[in-house]
């Protein structure tokens, strides 16, 4: 009996939450040995390349500049021939680019099984954008919002109920009980060595994410902790600027910005607590890896944010933009080293019963099956 063909078609393998849960669902799809997967980018290149790369599966380019030149078209032919020539059963798409370019190729090519992905509830799309979007949705049999919070926005933005189908994010726990030495660079374990250490992990890419609150936060954090240090990191076009208002603001060596890391485990091993300050969110892979490496949380109550974490059990939620409160939380967090522990430990509980990569797979291809029976 032939295996269901599967394309995974996302944007690119730059470095977000989008890219490695993709990343994530060819490995898991792969390893099952139940599905032949394929994988198509819109782009070529990017950080994550090498990672996806080392599973050996195939990988096709449709490099896209515009939806809005001969290009597009040649690119969109291209993707509908390779779709019927391959037998591709199923095409699932991860972002907004690939919803709208893979679900136009697979309704073309008639694909029996169509699934586009939502994973954010605001903020970064124009209208017209998000009424493109919204025609993909319409030629898609299935939309996997990564939360009930983007189920709902999603219903509010007319989007059939009956093809809403919620897949929480999964994750690797095992990545975030590493032993042995660290790689962080020993100038940066060397600042951070013997200081109470808040991090933050979160792309500088939109304003969403908020950094200016979370500077004013910690601001008047080292007021009444002067020995706290807070870490950032992330890449995209507004560091330099939030750097400047850093700087502005008086942090000096009290905060500290390291770009792109080549492992988030370290940095959160050496954390005492983690934040997030993002005006909008799907569902963030960083609330869940803070979690998965035993760390107490707050983080505004915005998007899923509060179906992963528990007030006041594995961290607290806060109103977005209120840096009073987020410093008032980290305050009384690096004051009860005990507090800290427990929150820690019942995050990592919380990962493990919930948001398990096994938990991600089985949900998926029980998705798949119903659509293709």
């Amino acid at each position: 009996m032939r295996k269901p063909t599967v394309l995974q078609i996302g944007h690119g393998f730059i470095e977000g939450g989008s890219e490695r849960q993709m990343i994530q669902m060819v490995r898991l799809l792969q390893a099952s040995g139940d599905y032949c997967v394929k994988v198509a980018s819109l782009s070529i290149g990017g950080v994550l390349r090498p990672e996806i790369e080392q599973l050996q599966v195939p990988i096709i380019d449709f490099p896209l500049t515009s939806f809005h030149d001969r290009n597009m078209l040649t690119q969109t032919r291209r993707l509908v021939s390779f779709l019927r020539q391959h037998q591709v059963d199923i095409i699932h798409s991860h972002d907004f680019y690939s919803n709208i370019f893979g679900m136009t190729a697979g309704a073309i090519a008639r694909t029996p099984v169509r699934i586009a992905s939502k994973r954010e509830t605001s903020g970064t799309r124009s209208g017209k954008q998000r009424t493109a979007e919204s025609l993909a949705f319409k030629l898609a049999h299935a939309v996997v919002a990564n939360a009930s919070a983007v189920k709902d926005y999603l219903l509010g933005q007319k989007v059939a109920g009956n093809k809403i189908e919620v897949i929480y994010n999964g994750i690797d726990v095992s990545r975030f009980s590493r032993n042995g030495d660290l790689t962080l660079k020993p100038h940066i374990f060397h600042k951070l060595s013997g200081r109470p250490v808040i991090s933050m992990v979160a792309n500088f890419e939109f304003t969403i994410k908020d950094h200016p609150m979370l500077l004013r936060a910690a601001k008047r954090v080292i007021k009444e902790e002067p020995d706290a240090i807070f870490v950032i990191a992330g890449e995209g076009e507004l560091r330099e600027q939030t750097e400047r208002l850093a700087n502005d603001l008086g942090l000096g060596d009290s905060c500290m910005f390291l770009g792109r890391l080549d492992s988030v485990p370290d940095l959160l091993r050496v954390s005492d607590i983690c934040v997030l300050s993002s005006q909008a969110e799907g569902f963030s892979n960083s609330i869940l890896e803070y979690m998965a490496a035993s760390r107490p949380v707050v983080a505004t109550n915005v998007g899923g944010a509060s179906e992963a974490i528990v007030d006041g059990e594995t961290g607290y939620l806060i109103a977005p933009g209120d840096d009073g409160a987020m410093a008032e939380r980290i305050i009384w967090l690096l004051r009860d080293p005990q507090k800290r522990q427990v929150m820690g430990l019942n995050a990592r509980k919380r990962v493990e019963e919930r948001f398990s990569c096994e938990s991600r797979l089985a949900s998926t291809s029980t998705l798949y099956m119903r659509m293709l029976n």
